[in-house]
């Protein structure tokens, strides 16, 4: 995979793990110069909105009403933010659709392997502790991410 497409994958995988941290770390790459593309919404309310939707998707996501992230409409729409968030953080040499097509992919891993790791519920502790551990994981991964796109010398 080209240097410059480890961006694109790292979003599309965060975007399968808790999809609202993924476009927070849009809206705050963007802030911060890292995004290819100038229609990810940057501004203070923008970053502001969408941080405030991903800690409430983390809350959200241990409800035992909460749906499965490998329904349909869950899916595209993680398969929509993994090509955008894709197309966005795209590095040198890579392609705003190869960016995409790469976010995509991350998202599908994202989903079956943060699924598979998380377990279905959160009744007992056990399965509190790997949601818990998820949440840090994506929460460390979108600071990564914001950090790394905004980096001197990127495009």
């Amino acid at each position: 995979m080209a240097d410059g497409a480890w961006l694109s994958l790292g979003i599309g995988v965060l975007t399968g793990m808790r999809s609202m941290s993924a476009l927070a770390a849009l809206t705050w790459a963007a802030s911060r110069g890292g995004s290819r593309v100038g229609w990810i919404p940057s501004g203070p309310v923008a970053r502001g909105l969408a941080t405030a939707a991903a800690a409430a998707e983390m809350a959200g996501d241990k409800m035992p009403f909460a749906p499965d992230r490998r329904i349909p409409p869950s899916v595209l729409v993680r398969l929509a933010l993994g090509a955008v968030g894709g197309a966005a953080l795209a590095g040198p040499g890579v392609s705003r659709a190869e960016g995409a097509a790469v976010g995509v992919a991350g998202a599908v891993a994202g989903t079956i392997l943060g699924r598979a790791a998380r377990g279905a519920n959160t009744r007992f502790a056990g399965e509190w502790a790997r949601a818990l551990t998820e949440d840090a994981a994506a929460a460390a991964l979108a600071v990564a991410l914001v950090h790394s796109a905004a980096r001197p010398g990127r495009p």
